[in-house]
């Protein structure tokens, strides 16, 4: 694996705990390094990283404050 690649999974803690569980991904970003986008992509989704889940988690948290605020009252 390119150092490259190396120091940015060492760097993220996301990055080091998804290719501890799933080690196959050593093989496939050895033997080609240009996989690393789609690796950061599947990292995120299994993480719920994206822009998209935060601001799911974001709209619940909303509404739960609003439920419990709607019952207090």
């Amino acid at each position: 694996m390119i150092l490259d690649i190396q120091f940015k999974i060492k760097n993220n803690l996301n990055y080091q705990r998804y290719i501890r569980e799933n080690s196959y991904w050593y093989k496939i970003l050895n033997r080609n390094p240009l996989m690393f986008k789609q690796f950061e992509e599947e990292v995120k989704t299994a993480y719920h990283l994206r822009t998209s889940d935060k601001i799911s988690r974001t709209l619940d948290t909303i509404e739960l404050i609003q439920n419990v605020v709607s019952t207090l009252k």
